[in-house]
């Protein structure tokens, strides 16, 4: 037996022989921009993960686990392109793996991939398009208030909710809507193709199922969780490769090795980054206490 050989067999050091490689990206949280403080998914925040993610040479795929309620559909759109650029330019595979939800934009992410899995629980589609609003004008009267407001372009204020709702108004955002429909429906039908089992009337009606459903329907390929689909597939010594942001307070406040805060590099005042740090110490509770009670509820 040779000497690489003898060494391949040591579990640590540079010459153990490594199984297959599968980077993993989480797609997490409303798609669109977020706050000061909490971010949400767009091309933006993503694209560096992605370019992470795709970057090892011989790795066998990329995987994505989504957890998406939906959100802006053009940062839908981007991410979802942005994913097949890389895929089809790197030769590489990608699996999605939905969680609580992909649904709405959340299943335009997952549509990404060449292979969608779910749990049987995973609520599933929501292949549609909403608007929702209030009707305050009724409300300003009752009061006495006086709603001014000037346009140059008669189209130029259409759904004011301070004013009395216009059938013109109703009839563009319906047109609006459809559009939008449209290129969703053309991104789910392009990849899932054939496999989509069930009448389009109800795959395209802005309804959701849990994964079976889902299955049944050709909206997903399978049931399954992220590890045993990928030891199934790449054998029991795959490596799961996490590609995640930096992630606490110091990159709430924009620090970096090297660098600054945003708020002193702009020249702010000492204020402003006391402030800075005090609500970026409160977003992190916040998000320990919404992490803690989420493990609660999941007995973990």
């Amino acid at each position: 037996m040779s000497l690489k050989s003898l060494l391949a067999k040591l579990p640590f050091g540079p010459w153990r022989k490594a199984g297959p490689l599968v980077s993993v990206v989480r797609l997490t949280g409303v798609i669109g921009q977020g706050g000061p403080f909490r971010s949400g998914l767009s091309l933006a925040g993503v694209a560096p993960l992605l370019d992470r993610a795709f970057a090892p040479k011989d790795q066998k795929a990329v995987a994505l686990i989504v957890n998406s309620p939906g959100g802006s559909p053009v940062q839908s759109a981007l991410i979802a392109k942005r994913i097949r650029d890389l895929a089809e330019e790197k030769k590489v595979p990608v699996f999605a793996f939905c969680e609580d939800a992909a649904a709405s934009g959340g299943y335009w992410l997952a549509c990404a991939a060449d292979e969608i899995w779910a749990d049987e629980s995973s609520i599933v589609g929501s292949i549609g398009v909403v608007s929702s609003g209030f009707g305050l004008h009724g409300l300003i009267e009752r009061h006495g208030i006086e709603r001014r407001l000037y346009t140059a372009g008669d189209k130029k204020v259409l759904l004011d909710p301070f004013s009395p709702e216009r059938e013109d108004g109703v009839a563009h955002l319906k047109a609006l809507q459809a559009d939008i429909h449209e290129a969703f429906k053309a991104m789910v039908r392009a990849r899932r193709g054939a496999r989509l089992t069930g009448p389009e009337e109800e795959l395209f009606s802005g309804s959701f199922w849990a994964g079976r459903r889902a299955l049944a329907l050709g909206l997903i390929d399978g049931l399954g969780d992220l590890r045993s689909v990928m030891r199934g597939r790449f054998g029991e010594k795959v490596r799961l490769r996490v590609v995640e942001q930096e992630r606490g307070l110091m990159r709430r406040l924009g620090l970096r090795a090297g660098g600054g805060t945003p708020a002193l590099q702009a020249g702010g005042t000492p204020e402003v980054f006391a402030e800075a740090l005090v609500a970026a110490a409160r977003t992190s509770l916040d998000d320990w206490a919404a992490d803690w009670a989420a493990r609660a509820r999941l007995g973990l």
